[in-house]
């Protein structure tokens, strides 16, 4: 599956979905996981209101499944919730490969039900997991 993490430095977790300089693109399966690419954002990225910012970070999303954000707004959250792509709002900056050994982890275990939604969908894990 392929995750994206917004992000100032490409190493945490740091940055609002708005105003990101850059969204940075992993696959990741039940083995491990690599960087896949990464999109950098130059544009008046601190202007709120201007919903237009969102436009090239929504399309850059196609065919993700997770975002990973330190906030996002509610336009935005929206957006990319419309795009089947499951976003989640860090508490504190948190380093992407810590996130991701942790998805990874999930995935060799009992996924929670939204991880398991994904799967099924993306058809990469047949969904034989006992409902709690």
């Amino acid at each position: 599956m392929k995750v994206a993490f917004a992000t100032q430095d490409l190493e945490t977790v740091n940055a609002h979905f708005g105003w990101a300089k850059n969204i940075a693109f992993y696959d990741l399966d039940a083995g491990g996981y690599k960087l896949d690419h990464v999109v950098s954002f130059e544009s008046d990225l601190s202007e709120d209101g201007n919903e237009d910012k969102l436009v090239p970070k929504i399309d850059a999303l196609k065919g993700c499944a997770i975002l990973y954000v330190a906030a996002i707004g509610g336009s935005g959250a929206a957006r990319v919730v419309a795009q089947k792509i499951h976003p989640v709002k860090v508490e504190k900056p948190e380093r992407i490969a810590d996130l991701l050994e942790r998805l990874r982890q999930l995935l060799n275990g009992t996924p929670p039900p939204w991880m398991r939604k994904i799967l099924r969908d993306q058809g990469e894990k047949a969904a034989d997991f006992v409902e709690e």
